[in-house]
């Protein structure tokens, strides 16, 4: 399996409430690596975050039928996986793209589990490409921080959890906006996501921001930051990358 883990894929851009297609993103060499992995006319399947949200989930897919022809990436069909037919993850070895949609890190991690995600991608040989929520929930041990109104108040919340295990590391994405957010009167980062580091390492990113896992290998590209028992470095800039096998 060739993994991207990102935080953003782009791939769609909003218009009045609505999304529209747009090209993938290039950033830090995104869509040309994709483009060198690529399977011409690739059967590919989308696993959603929010198995009953219909209506996103096919807003979704409607955008990537056409924003991956718009950037150079011959496809010959996208399936979605959602409650209305979990069953088709069972054809996942047909695929040669599987997509992990961004949500609520929770909520996704529940239909994974509940689908069997990560014994079926045990031997799975093509491209995975997941965003926001779905790298998030691409590791060993998750890290879910508190998202929506109330949960960094609750105390039954769970912030760690098991995930598909495709990588030892904890992503953090969409840092760019996020490091200067609040949630239920508590700074995101500063009272909840360095709190939480302790012990523990996350690796924050922008979007356009992505690892790459190929043979056991973890490279990172462009601007990312280590936070690790309430500190925060920054590991790596746009333009550049890193081997997280050697820094950690």
């Amino acid at each position: 399996m060739k993994a991207y883990l990102t935080s953003s894929i782009g791939g769609a851009i909003k218009e009045d409430g609505n999304r529209i297609p747009d090209k993938l993103f290039r950033y830090n060499g995104f869509l040309d690596r994709l483009k060198r992995d690529w399977v011409p006319d690739s059967r590919m399947l989308f696993i959603a975050a929010s198995p009953e949200d219909y209506e996103k989930n096919d807003e979704v897919c409607e955008c990537f039928r056409q924003s991956f022809p718009m950037s150079g990436l011959s496809i010959a069909s996208l399936d979605i996986c959602d409650n209305r037919n979990p069953a088709i993850v069972d054809r996942i070895s047909e695929m040669d793209v599987l997509l992990l949609s961004g949500g609520h890190v929770p909520t996704e991690n529940d239909f994974f589990t509940g689908i069997g995600l990560r014994e079926k991608l045990a031997d799975y040989e093509g491209i995975l490409i997941a965003w926001s929520a779905g790298s998030m929930n691409c590791a060993e041990n998750v890290y879910a921080p508190p998202e929506l109104d109330g949960e960094a108040l609750d105390p039954d919340y769970k912030r760690w959890f098991p995930g598909l295990g495709l990588t030892d590391i904890n992503i953090f994405p969409h840092y760019q906006y996020l490091k200067d957010e609040w949630l239920d009167g508590y700074r995101i980062m500063e009272d909840i996501t360095y709190k939480d580091s302790i012990g523990h390492e996350i690796i924050a990113m922008n979007d356009g921001t992505y690892i790459y896992v190929e043979d056991g290998t973890q490279t990172l590209y462009g601007e990312a930051y280590r936070i690790k028992d309430g500190k925060v470095d920054r590991i790596c800039q746009d333009g550049s990358s890193i081997s997280l096998d050697t820094i950690r």
